[in-house]
């Protein structure tokens, strides 16, 4: 009888490992392929009425901003409208949100870590106006536009490739000094 209730729990415990993802019922970050990196965002919380009182938290939060895409191995800049649940912040050093298409070259879904739980993965959708043969960068502590081209150079210099998971740059002794950033004379 032992042997019967070993596999049976063995049986209950493959079956919930297996699970758990789907039990989840969050987003996959398999199906975004894409990669942004938003250097500059503004969000103006929005609040709902609950009868005569104003809700403490924010329902949703509006805002806007400026990013680059990795799409195919290319940067491509655009600026974006946004409504979502979760403020969107700017994006840690070079690092990237999964993104994907919704409706393309109109609408991208990003996936947002929710604050306190970075596991827990929520979906904001931006309305996005691309920037035909245009990045963003940062330059002289502002947010300037450049050719993607220039950028798409500066990447290949320092393996920096957000797709393929190298969100990293490599950069040299002079480039800590910040002259290897997008933007720069580097």
């Amino acid at each position: 009888m032992r042997p019967v209730v070993f596999l049976g729990l063995t049986a209950v415990a493959v079956c919930l490992a297996f699970s758990s993802p789907a039990l989840a019922g969050g987003p996959d970050p398999a199906d975004y392929p894409l990669r942004v990196h938003i250097l500059k965002s503004t969000a103006q919380p929005r609040h709902s009425r609950e009868g005569k009182h104003w809700s403490d938290a924010p329902d949703y939060v509006d805002g806007m901003g400026v990013a680059n895409l990795f799409e195919n191995g290319q940067p491509r800049g655009f600026q974006f409208s946004y409504s979502c649940i979760a403020n969107l912040q700017p994006s840690s050093g070079y690092g990237t949100y999964p993104a994907r298409w919704k409706k393309r070259e109109k609408t991208l879904e990003i996936l947002l870590p929710e604050s306190g739980k970075p596991w827990n993965l929520q979906a904001c959708q931006l309305q996005a106006g691309m920037r035909p043969g245009l990045a963003f960068c940062w330059r002289n502590g502002l947010v300037a536009e450049e050719s993607a081209a220039l950028l798409k150079d500066w990447m290949v210099k320092h393996q920096y490739n957000p797709e393929m998971g190298k969100d990293d740059p490599i950069l040299s002794a002079g480039d800590a000094a910040g002259a290897g950033d997008p933007g720069t004379n580097d």
